[in-house]
């Protein structure tokens, strides 16, 4: 997976894509970043990529530095790739989205565009973005976060980024479990504070153990 990122802040992610699964991802190259700051498709001296919305009282990000920045991938690439824009108002993120969005076939390479300030320009959005995607109802000052967020929920469905594949089946929202909540899970030892396992979860007996966990979906 090829995953093309348009930021002020390329910085923000560096402890992201160190550590833990993300860096995993990488170091075996299941997936590769590529950053591109905004800033650097900015003709003016500042290289300012914002201005002042009409009758708002927020900057807003230029269509022009974006799409300088896009065209820009699109040449480097020879082909046009899908556009994502993260966005507090659109379709709202889920674990059916996920997967559906996974087993497309863009998938396999597309760009992120991480905006800051207000929005961008609506004509950006109209030109050029192929999805609107929110992972929740609430707006952040920088949607590096919301990336993050996406990038690491998508990932997961890769075939060996996590270490036992069978932790996806049962994930919570998974289509095994229905898209219902996970059942409640347990570790040793077997009693802890005054509190007990599960006799049914230390009996060995499969039938039961998976009732248990059928009848306890969230």
């Amino acid at each position: 997976m090829k995953i093309h990122i348009v930021t002020i802040f390329p910085e923000s992610f560096d402890s992201y894509f160190s550590s833990s699964i993300l860096k995993k991802s990488v170091d075996n190259k299941f997936l590769e970043i590529f950053f591109y700051k905004l800033n650097d498709f900015s003709d003016l001296p500042t290289k300012r990529v914002d201005s002042k919305a009409y009758w708002m009282h927020w900057q807003v990000l230029s269509p022009i530095y974006l799409s300088n920045a896009v065209d820009h991938i699109f040449s480097k690439l020879w082909k046009k790739v899908p556009v994502i824009y993260l966005t507090p108002s659109w379709d709202l993120l889920n674990q059916e989205y996920l997967e559906q969005f996974y087993e497309s076939d863009n998938s396999q390479e597309f760009i992120l565009i991480c905006w800051h300030y207000e929005w961008v320009d609506q004509r950006f959005i109209d030109l050029y973005v192929d999805y609107e995607i929110s992972i929740w109802e609430y707006v952040l000052t920088s949607w590096e976060l919301s990336s993050m967020v996406f990038i690491d929920s998508l990932i997961r469905n890769i075939p060996g980024v996590l270490w036992n594949s069978l932790s996806l089946e049962e994930d919570s929202f998974s289509k095994k479990l229905d898209r219902q909540k996970e059942y409640p899970v347990y570790t040793r030892p077997e009693v802890f504070k005054g509190l007990s396992v599960p006799s049914v979860l230390i009996s060995w007996n499969h039938k039961k153990i998976n009732d248990w966990k059928n009848n306890n979906l969230r």
